[in-house]
């Protein structure tokens, strides 16, 4: 595609600073009433909520550092990547291979987890790096649905833990292509595709560009605007995911799996929840195998490395509401329709 392509990104004029420190103080406010107030009412109510408070916070911030710990390698790795993309390869190299055609191009990129086989916390600076490239907000939304599951550590593991039974290491594979192709397709109708990135990218996109010097310097100014991007996200993200899991009674998911519709609802739920690494989700997703129908297993394995909550605050850090909460819609009917279709065809 040519640069004047409508759908690439374009960099604004002037970069708007947005003070940060009153921001990390209204989060560190929040943080600290939500904690006093659960002390409080573990005082004046102890009977109101399940288990010890302190327990629960002990359990919630030792999953939610877990998750982080879990969850860094893959970030630093996308991080590197993601300079090596927009820094160190020439120009005109990585385009040159692709297709023409908007589908098609499309439809490749949503391979390249295939060679850049990072969990879905490494992906996002790595398409952070594409769209600095130069490459179409839809081209890199197919490459950033897609990687999580089409990746050959996601299929070993996956083949691992299922084998080919209940094909559910076909169903995940060619539902992650599917579903990552057919977001890339339905915004690429969008009228103004980069009104889909938030403006802080593009303050960032711009920050990279007007960096001054060799690629050492400009390796350095991305690898700094990169770690201040999705650290912050990554680390609320893990956060979130603890506090999630120490909050919402599991055993009432648990209890539902055996019904063909309501099993699938109960598994993406916890796939959103507990937000494990797609590297080693099918393990988590096996411990269910003798009491969840095949389909709430497929719906699990889609669903968890596309939008659970750390994915979705890294999301945030690149993409508007708006689009998150249209691709948080398209994955959840699609993962739904996949799983249900696997429960009546198995």
């Amino acid at each position: 595609m040519s640069r004047t392509s409508p759908d690439r990104v374009r960099i604004p004029a002037t970069v708007r600073i947005r003070p940060r420190g009153s921001r990390t103080l209204i989060a560190l406010g929040i943080g600290i009433l939500a904690v006093t107030a659960l002390m409080l009412v573990d005082v004046l109510a102890p009977g109101l909520l399940p288990g010890d408070v302190p327990t629960r916070l002990q359990d919630g911030v030792t999953l939610a550092l877990s998750v982080l710990i879990e969850s860094l390698p893959f970030v630093a790795l996308g991080v590197v990547l993601s300079i090596l993309v927009q820094v160190w390869v020439p120009p005109g190299l990585l385009e040159r291979w692709m297709p023409r055609r908007a589908w098609a191009r499309r439809a490749v990129l949503s391979l390249l987890g295939m060679v850049i086989p990072v969990c879905e916390c490494g992906n996002v600076p790595f398409a952070r790096g594409l769209l600095m490239r130069g490459f179409t907000v839809p081209e890199t939304l197919t490459f950033l649905i897609a990687a999580p599951i089409v990746n050959p550590i996601v299929i070993i593991t996956t083949h691992q833990a299922f084998g080919f039974s209940d094909g559910i290491l076909v169903a995940r594979l060619l539902g992650g292509y599917a579903v990552a192709n057919l977001i890339g397709w339905l915004y690429s109708r969008h009228p103004s595709p980069d009104a889909l990135l938030t403006d802080r990218f593009r303050d960032a996109c711009l920050i990279v560009a007007d960096e001054p010097g060799g690629r050492g310097r400009r390796s350095l100014a991305q690898f700094i605007v990169e770690l201040r991007a999705v650290m912050p996200a990554l680390v609320i993200g893990s956060a979130l995911a603890g506090a999630v899991q120490v909050l919402v009674p599991r055993d009432a998911l648990l209890a539902i799996g055996s019904n063909p519709v309501l099993s699938i609802v109960a598994m993406m739920t916890l796939a959103i929840v507990v937000a494990i690494c797609s590297n080693v989700d099918a393990f988590f997703a096996l411990s269910f195998a003798s009491t969840f129908t095949p389909g709430s297993l497929v719906a699990f394995l889609v669903t968890g490395p596309l939008v659970d909550v750390k994915m979705i605050a890294l999301l945030r850090t690149t993409f508007t509401t708006r689009a998150l909460v249209g691709i948080v819609a398209i994955v959840l009917l699609f993962s739904f329709a996949l799983g249900a279709a696997v429960n009546l065809l198995v």
